[in-house]
């Protein structure tokens, strides 16, 4: 069994406490993840905000669509009825380098402004692009970053086909398969490492799938439960 396998927190460790929080991204790094994943949308007022859902209304006290609304009125809103929707600054402050950021791009139009604050942060902040992964499962939010910087790692998310994703990697030169575990089969995690691509598995969070996708080799685990990975 691959013992090398990261570990990453999916939307912090959501299993804990609420998801796309920076409570909950804190949890994660207490637990020592290699990686945490997010969500990102842009606001009406600009600025990228860490937050899964298109609409407010699951998570939080507001309703309608999450683009509608600016930066300040996202601040008085409660998620869960206690936590605040943290804009990606806030985030990439918080991580401060002790692992890495998947950005995944959930709303429209997060590409430009993605790769400018992973720019900001490469030169004024001490990151690395070794230190980031954009995915996403909109191509066009994944062409518009490869044609902004070619630097930034991409990841292709599916939870269709393997061969199909690795198809599309091949355009934007992406770095990794960012697969549901319900499409991997030893075969294709295989097939797909010997075309260079990593494969991160999402979204893992009991022992028996866990162990299975370590016995098919997978590069990385992404689970609501990072402990038990």
């Amino acid at each position: 069994m691959k013992s090398n396998c990261l570990v990453m927190g999916h939307r912090g460790a959501k299993a804990y406490v609420a998801e796309n929080t920076l409570e909950s991204v804190q949890k994660a790094l207490d637990f020592n993840v290699d990686g945490i994943e997010v969500d990102v949308h842009c606001c009406a007022s600009g600025e990228l905000v860490v937050f899964h859902d298109f609409t407010l209304d699951r998570m939080t006290n507001g309703e309608g669509e999450i683009s509608k609304y600016t930066l300040s009125e996202l601040k008085v809103l409660k998620v869960n009825g206690e936590f605040s929707i943290p804009t990606l600054a806030e985030v990439l402050d918080l991580i401060d380098r002790k692992c890495v950021l998947n950005i995944e791009l959930k709303g429209k139009f997060t590409a430009e402004a993605t790769c400018e604050i992973i720019q900001e942060y490469i030169k004024n902040h001490g990151w690395n692009y070794s230190d980031f992964i954009v995915s996403s499962f909109q191509h066009r939010e994944l062409e518009d970053v490869y044609g902004f910087d070619k630097e930034i790692p991409l990841g292709i998310l599916s939870k269709a086909s393997v061969v199909e994703a690795m198809e599309f990697a091949e355009t934007i030169k992406a770095k990794a398969i960012h697969a549901n575990y319900a499409i991997l089969t030893r075969d294709n995690v295989k097939k797909a490492q010997e075309q260079g691509y990593k494969v991160n598995v999402w979204t893992v969070n009991d022992i028996k799938t866990i162990n299975r996708m370590k016995d098919y080799g997978v590069d990385a685990i992404i689970s609501d439960n990072p402990d038990r990975v």
